[in-house]
């Protein structure tokens, strides 16, 4: 029987840790510990980081973990890179549940930028009214173009106010809506988005909202990892576990 560690935070990590639960198979769910409140899990729950490649490889063979799956967020870079090297050390498989990347269409306005420091940069200029989607890790890198009007979303409450000048911060847990997000940008009278190639259709919602009110979209390209072997739906996961879904349990 496998004995799987769920590398989380997304909302496809918790889809597969449904199903994981819904087959018995036995599953730790390790959150990094950047949300405040995290949703219920069906399976056993971790809080914290690892202590580098050495110390994940020491917690998978400790814990005779026999699969491991990256289900992070397609930015969290470290953690996946981490998890590559500790899975080889260790001699575990590994396999990574993640989105795949939005791709602009004949109607988008993007400008693409390889990272956060890029899209510092491509912000000066005269002051604009911004939606900076980025949760709230990175925010205060962009003190550094103050003239901008900023509206922001969190998952959570933060515990210090965001080091912006001109801000407004909007505290709510998606996913959202086209039409509620199309909403926020008229009220706010949003005139450019700024947001990670995070993928999925959950976050997508504010691109649509760009495209159909003609907004430019600054996007930060998603960072270089090392090759591993990648899916794109949790089902993908539980046939690499050899665990097809069942389907005896629906309709019950």
């Amino acid at each position: 029987m496998p004995n799987v560690l769920l590398l989380g935070g997304t909302t496809e990590a918790s889809a597969l840790a449904r199903l994981l639960a819904e087959q018995g198979v036995e599953t730790t769910l390790s959150y990094a510990g950047r949300t405040d409140n995290p949703r219920q899990q069906p399976v056993p729950v971790r809080i914290g980081g690892f202590g580098g490649v050495e110390g994940l490889a020491r917690y998978l063979r400790e814990q005779r973990v026999t699969h491991l799956v990256d289900a992070t967020h397609p930015f969290a870079a470290t953690m996946s890179a981490n998890a590559v090297m500790a899975a080889q050390s260790a001699g575990v498989p590994l396999i990574a549940l993640t989105r795949p990347a939005w791709c602009p269409t004949e109607e988008d306005r993007w400008t693409r930028v390889a990272d956060i420091a890029g899209a510092v940069a491509a912000l000066a200029g005269p002051a604009k009214r911004i939606l900076l989607a980025l949760g709230r890790m990175h925010v205060a890198a962009f003190a550094a173009q103050p003239q901008h009007h900023y509206v922001l979303r969190f998952v959570d409450v933060p515990g210090a106010p965001p080091a912006l000048p001109d801000h407004h911060l909007i505290v709510d847990r998606g996913p959202f809506t086209p039409e509620a997000d199309h909403a926020l940008m008229a009220a706010h009278e949003i005139d450019l988005v700024v947001c990670k190639n995070a993928g999925g259709s959950g976050a997508e919602a504010k691109l649509i909202a760009a495209r159909r009110r003609g907004i430019p979209v600054l996007m930060i390209d998603r960072p270089a990892l090392p090759a591993r072997r990648e899916v794109a739906r949790p089902e993908a996961v539980l046939a690499w576990l050899g665990h097809a879904p069942s389907t005896a349990k629906r309709g019950v």
